[in-house]
């Protein structure tokens, strides 16, 4: 058996770390995550480095922020020059697989891995593509999040996500068998599920592990328009949620299909973990579990993404590794942009990290391994360029600090050791003038605000100009199709039927 060891990455999509019972949540049902959890490394300081789905999976998987490599918004193309940490891995000899949402955009739907297992479950086209200059856009969220959320016994995404466990376990099993592997060759499986986006349903199941009356309401209340800030106003007015306020009983019910929701996500986690034990997999496997970012849900009367709050940006991260990463809490700030370089390390490589782009990530295995790793910074960046934004806002965190810089709203400082709601705006206090001052030259020193804001609009524009042309005239389809799986598991002229049924048998506990 080699020794390197396997990896199987599990990204959930808009999971709150805040609602999971590793984090100190009370009301989720989450077994599994919860056993996961006791034999990982758990980020207490875990962050998304972009609140949105596409900008934030394109930064994990270069390890770099998602201006450096032009992921503006949800249209924005992952350009295939950009490697990503299956390139990475794959050049330390490993095999690579995605099952899954990843929400590539452009013509490159791989992007390093050997193979791409089920479609994704959003277009490939530039048909998201940002714009600054509307109030709300035709793909924005409305009233049905509320409206319509509650127990169903079927949706479009329980599809899904259905079909990504049931590939994503039979590859485990192909692996276990070793079907298609050099002898001893390591493998990365990257499964990724997009519950619990909204909507906020689940199959009747789910939603009856809750009772109605034990759903949490937000801690925070919906902040009155003139205390609130610009940028939240704007999120609402993109959210058609300035002249529509949910009733209490709404926002119980989408938080009781939330919470539905991680319990099935939990499940589909507990599938995975189960066949990695069964196929002997387990001890040789590295299971990291995180997502792309986080949701308000109903926090300060917000809901979804898009946000540097805590809700949206902060996010679940474990790593179980027990043979090497004892399990334990870590408090210290990390970001999605550090997965990519702690693969190399995991990989046996720390310096193959440093083979192509200069990174933004850090590896995090020495911080694992003994809890403390005294070269590590930390501060993270995060970033906001999406529709709603209008100007670039950044983000930086060091320690319990978080200054938001906007290009075109007033900046916001919050202390979360002393003000972990973020209802006290300290950015002009003079007791946090010298750190005000030296976060403002982290962000100036990182970012230039005009450019960017030029860089963005330039490249909103052209994509604008694109769809205009795709819809009247046709555009390629660059839409993933798979092959199907079962076609591998028949019988074909050129086998003979003993070898066929007998040559590919696994084992009770086989492994590799």
């Amino acid at each position: 058996m080699t020794d390197l060891p396997n990896i199987l990455l599990v990204q959930v999509d808009q999971l709150a770390a805040s609602f999971l019972p590793a984090y100190s949540n009370t009301v989720a049902k989450t077994p599994h995550l919860d056993s996961l959890a006791g034999r990982s490394v758990v980020f207490e300081s875990a962050y998304t480095n972009f609140s949105l789905c596409a900008p934030s999976r394109f930064s994990m998987l270069s390890g770099r922020l998602a201006s450096e490599i032009g992921a503006f918004d949800n249209g924005a193309e992952f350009a295939s020059s950009t490697p990503t940490f299956a390139h990475y891995l794959r050049a330390a000899g490993y095999h690579t697989s995605l099952v899954g949402k990843m929400h590539f955009v452009g013509p490159d739907q791989l992007h390093g891995f050997h193979e791409r297992l089920t479609t994704d479950i959003y277009p490939s086209s530039f048909g998201w593509t940002g714009d600054w200059t509307q109030v709300r856009e035709e793909h924005s969220n409305d009233a049905r999040s509320f409206e319509l959320a509650g127990p169903y016994l079927r949706t479009v995404q329980m599809d899904y996500d259905d079909e990504v466990a049931h590939r994503a376990r039979r590859k485990l099993y192909d692996l276990a068998r070793g079907d298609s592997l050099d002898a001893d060759q390591p493998w990365l499986l990257t499964a990724s599920f997009t519950h619990p986006h909204d909507p906020y349903q689940c199959r009747p199941e789910y939603w009856d592990r809750y009772r109605s009356e034990d759903i949490d309401l937000p801690t925070v209340g919906r902040i009155p328009n003139d205390r609130a800030d610009p940028y939240s106003l704007r999120l609402r007015a993109q959210y058609g949620l300035a002249d529509f306020e949910p009733t209490e009983e709404q926002i119980r019910q989408a938080r009781h299909g939330y919470y539905g929701s991680i319990s099935y996500v939990d499940g589909l986690v507990g599938e995975l973990i189960a066949t990695l034990t069964e196929t002997g997999l387990v001890d040789n496997t590295v299971v990291v579990f995180t997502t792309d970012h986080g949701d308000m849900m109903g926090e300060r009367g917000l809901w979804y993404k898009k946000s540097f709050f805590e809700a949206a940006s902060r996010i679940p991260f474990m790593v179980s590794w027990p043979k090497r990463f004892p399990p334990r809490r870590i408090v210290e700030n990390v970001s999605l942009v550090d997965v990519l370089p702690t693969f190399c390390e995991i990989a046996g490589n720390r310096a193959l990290a440093e083979s192509a782009d200069p990174l933004d990530g850090r590896s995090l295995v020495t911080l694992m391994e003994t809890g403390a790793d005294a070269s590590l910074d930390d501060t993270i960046y995060g970033e906001n360029l999406a529709e709603g934004a209008t100007a670039p806002i950044l983000m930086v965190k060091r320690g319990a600090l978080k200054l938001i810089t906007s290009g075109c709203d007033p900046e916001q400082l919050f202390d979360l050791s002393a003000d972990p709601l973020e209802l006290n705006n300290v950015a002009n206090h003079p007791e946090y003038e010298a750190v005000s001052a030296e976060l403002r030259t982290l962000t100036a020193n990182r970012w230039d605000i005009e450019a960017l804001n030029d860089e963005v609009r330039a490249s909103q524009r052209r994509r604008h100009f694109l769809r205009s042309v795709a819809s009247t005239s046709g555009s390629a389809d660059w839409s993933h199709v798979p092959s199907d799986q079962a076609s591998e598991h028949v019988l074909r002229d050129d086998q003979t039927y003993n070898d066929w049924a007998y040559g590919h048998n696994l084992e009770n506990g086989a492994s590799r």
